[in-house]
Order: C-alpha cells, then sequence, then structure tokens
C-alpha cells in the first residue's frame, strides 16, 4: 500500500481515521464485537461500536468472569480541562472498575513536558483538576491508584531498564524521528501500562489498557517490551481497548485547540457550550423542506455523536434518533435544542461534584 494511503497511527501528532475497517488488516487490532456476548454487563460504548477494537480483550473478560484478579490502566496527559476524549477514556477506566479491576490513573506529566512544553509546576495546577474530574465521574481512589509520572520511581526504573532492550532504529520505526525526550517519554509509559504487574502491586495478572485508537504505538511498543523482559518480569502482554475519535464540532475529525468553536471542555460555562452546540455542523440537508423529504446523514454529525458517544444512555433511543434523523422526521434545530438541554444538565451535575473533590484530588496528588 503507498505510502499516502495508509494510516498513520501518531500519538505525538495528528490522526485522522476515516476506514476503521482498514485498522484491523493494516494493524493486526481486532474487532471487538463478537466478543460483546462475553463481556459481563458491557459498556456504552462498547454495545455501540465506538469502542470498537482490541488487543487481546480475551484473557481480561475471562478474569472479570471467573473473579480472578486484574487491573485497568490508562491515563491523561495533563495539558487542560476534561474534553470529550478524556471523558471516554475516564469512563471506560471506570466502566472496568466497576466491574472488579483495580485501577490505575497516570497523570502523564513527563509527557506533557516532552511533548507539549508544559512546565512541571504547571502540569501539577491542571493535576488537580483532572482528578477532580475523575473523582466526580465515580472513580474510587480506595480501590485504584492516582499518581504523577515525574513523581513515580517504579515507572522510571522500569524505562532505565526497558531502554536496554531497545534500539534506535526500532523505536523511530514505530514512532519517526522525533527529539529524545519524546522517546523518553515512550519509554516512561510502556513503565507506566506494566507497572500494575509488579510484585509491588500484587504480580503479573491480565491488564486492560483503554486507548484512543491514536495511542495503538505506545500499546504495540509496550507488548513488545513484556515480551523481551517477560523472563525477569513474567508479564502477561498489556490487552487493550479502541474507541473511536469523536469529531469536532465543525465536523473535521479532530477537535483542535487552535479553534474553540471545535470543541468544549468540562469545565465551560454551560450557555457557552450551549451556543457552540447550536453553532455546530450537522449533517443535515439546506432547508427544512429537504430535510424532511431527502432526511439527513447522521454518520457525518457531530451532533449525532455527541448523543452516540457520551449523551443518550438508553441504547433504543440512540437507534430512533438515527432513524429519525435519516428518514427526516426530526429537524437539526429540534435536535440541538434537545442535546443543549441534555448536556448543559450534565456538566452543570458534573461541576457541582467536581467542586466537593477538590480537596481530595489534592490530597491524593500530595502523597502520589
Amino acid at each position: 500500500m503507498s505510502e499516502d494511503k495508509r494510516i498513520i497511527l501518531d500519538p505525538f501528532g495528528t490522526t485522522v481515521v476515516e476506514d476503521y475497517e482498514r485498522l484491523f488488516t493494516e494493524f493486526g487490532i481486532r474487532p471487538l464485537k463478537p466478543l460483546l456476548s462475553e463481556i459481563p454487563n458491557p459498556f456504552m460504548a462498547m454495545r455501540r461500536g465506538v469502542i470498537f477494537g482490541h488487543r487481546d480483550l480475551e484473557r481480561v473478560i475471562e478474569a472479570m468472569k471467573s473473579g480472578r484478579e486484574y487491573a485497568v490502566m490508562s491515563g491523561i496527559k495533563p495539558t487542560g480541562e476534561f474534553h470529550l476524549g478524556t471523558l471516554m477514556t475516564a469512563r471506560e477506566i471506570i466502566y472496568f472498575q466497576q466491574q472488579g479491576a483495580t485501577a490505575f490513573y497516570c497523570i502523564a506529566d513527563i509527557e506533557a513536558y516532552e511533548d507539549n512544553g508544559i512546565p512541571f509546576e504547571e502540569s501539577e495546577k491542571i493535576a488537580i483538576n483532572n482528578v477532580a474530574d475523575l473523582l466526580a465521574l465515580g472513580f474510587d481512589p480506595r480501590r485504584g491508584y492516582i499518581y504523577r509520572q515525574s513523581k513515580e520511581e517504579r515507572v522510571k526504573d522500569l524505562a532505565i531498564i526497558f531502554s536496554r532492550g531497545v534500539t534506535l532504529a526500532t523505536i523511530k520505526a514505530i514512532y519517526g524521528e522525533r527529539h529524545m525526550g519524546l522517546y523518553l517519554s515512550a519509554l516512561i509509559q510502556a513503565g507506566d501500562i506494566l507497572m500494575p504487574q509488579l510484585e509491588d502491586f500484587g504480580g503479573p495478572k491480565p491488564t486492560v489498557v483503554p486507548v484512543g485508537i491514536d495511542q495503538d504505538p505506545h500499546i504495540r511498543f509496550t507488548r513488545d517490551l513484556a515480551d523481551k523482559f517477560q523472563n525477569k518480569f513474567r508479564f502477561i502482554p498489556p490487552s487493550s481497548t479502541y474507541h473511536r475519535l469523536i469529531k469536532a464540532l465543525d465536523g473535521s475529525y479532530k477537535m483542535s485547540k487552535r479553534d474553540p468553536m471545535s470543541y468544549f471542555t468540562l469545565d465551560e460555562d454551560p450557555e457557552i457550550i450551549k451556543k457552540k452546540i447550536f453553532n455546530a455542523f450537522t449533517g443535515g440537508r439546506p432547508t427544512a423542506e429537504e430535510q424532511r423529504k431527502l432526511g439527513g446523514n447522521p454518520e457525518i454529525c457531530p451532533i449525532f455523536d455527541l448523543y452516540l458517544f457520551h449523551f443518550l444512555e438508553d441504547d433504543k433511543e440512540v437507534i430512533e434518533l438515527y432513524n429519525d434523523c435519516k428518514h427526516g422526521n426530526i429537524l437539526c434545530g429540534e435536535d440541538k435544542s434537545r442535546l443543549a438541554k441534555i448536556v448543559m444538565d450534565f456538566v452543570k451535575e458534573h461541576q457541582r461534584r467536581k467542586h466537593q473533590y477538590i480537596d481530595k484530588a489534592i490530597e491524593i496528588l500530595k502523597t502520589k
């Protein structure tokens, strides 16, 4: 396949995926749908195909069903407030925690420094808000471990050990030509992913890492290192799940901080979020008459994405909304009005809960 036709998954840059089916053949990711009936109480995004792929999730499902110990591990790069991409990851971590996993949540402040140039003093302040968001969403710190990369010696020790098993040619093949700090960050992220299997945390165990598809290079890199250092640590190669990347409000394939109207965060004024929703691109027709006659196109609509990914709990309602849009039974203005109310109510309640967790977030980060 020619270079310009290949899908590039870049955890440090821009990833655009128009055809998710190609990921199964190009990267060896496996479809989640055949496993859905085996997953106990599957998460909403799994049922709807938003979480569409996996690597070796079978061993995690077996642990879930048998009651054996397993872990879920992911995190956030502290560059700003919670947005809709980080919300998806957080909710999936909480789902696995509620199904019995020990949950590990990393504040990737070393990556924020190496990739975005954010000083550690600044990322610490951002992280307090991020952790308060996580707690407000339902993360239970009594059955989880939240930490900052820069303060976690076990992660850094693993990165040092792993560095002996990696050549420059290997890491360049995975990540392309980058400055050394990003290669260091990748090694540290491998330490994050495998830390739950250290003896300090009960030893080797199935571990699932929920991520957006753009993060798959980190998963592949870590799985290779787990194999290389299997004799020393007895690591089980980490499993992973992959969610689709939600469309930006302007209809493009990726939200951009350069365009504040292309996304919203959970910290914004609900009235501003409402305005952004009403100004969003849709899959509708130019006129109401054409919409009623020809129907809309929910496949390209970021408004439908918001319902699908986050803001309609009932699967039947999602299907009904899709069909109403497709057959012209609903106009875009009506659709936006309904969504705006749902989102505003959610954000107001989330912000109320988050405020109650700020002190707890400070306490957690001071001890980790």
